[in-house]
């Protein structure tokens, strides 16, 4: 079993989750929604949206897990630095550029998802991932 600190991985994954809240709704809401072409109908209850916040939540644990087994093996190489919030800011803007940045391009290369939608996400999710590098660094 590798030692990353599981306590740390849970409020890491609590953050990304409050930061997407606090992206997809009041800060930056009414712009995303516009961005999806998403038209409220008045109708939408909180607890419809319980089933996708679980999931949300579990994927962020996911994430935050991997990122804590990366941060763990590149604390240990000289490029690196040390420990500490900015080297894992840095360890997560490295795994956001390569494999989230990277890979969600896909959906606006072949699947004609909007730029200014996945630039908004990628936004959301570079946020998200630089704070839950900085928890588990620091933790």
């Amino acid at each position: 079993m590798l030692p990353v600190n599981y306590l740390a991985i849970l409020v890491a994954a609590a953050a990304a989750f409050i930061i997407g809240f606090l992206f997809h709704g009041p800060l930056f809401g009414k712009t995303w929604m516009r961005l999806a072409n998403i038209k409220p109908t008045g109708k939408e209850k909180f607890s419809d949206m319980v089933p996708q916040m679980v999931k949300n939540y579990l994927v962020n644990v996911l994430f935050a897990y991997v990122l804590a087994v990366v941060y763990l093996f590149a604390t240990t190489s000289p490029a690196m630095g040390g420990s500490g919030a900015l080297n894992g800011m840095a360890c997560a803007f490295w795994v956001w550029l390569g494999f989230v940045f990277t890979t969600t391009a896909i959906d606006v290369i072949w699947m004609g998802k909007s730029p200014k939608l996945w630039w908004f996400d990628n936004a959301s999710s570079l946020v998200s991932t630089l704070a839950m590098g900085a928890i588990i660094a620091i933790w």
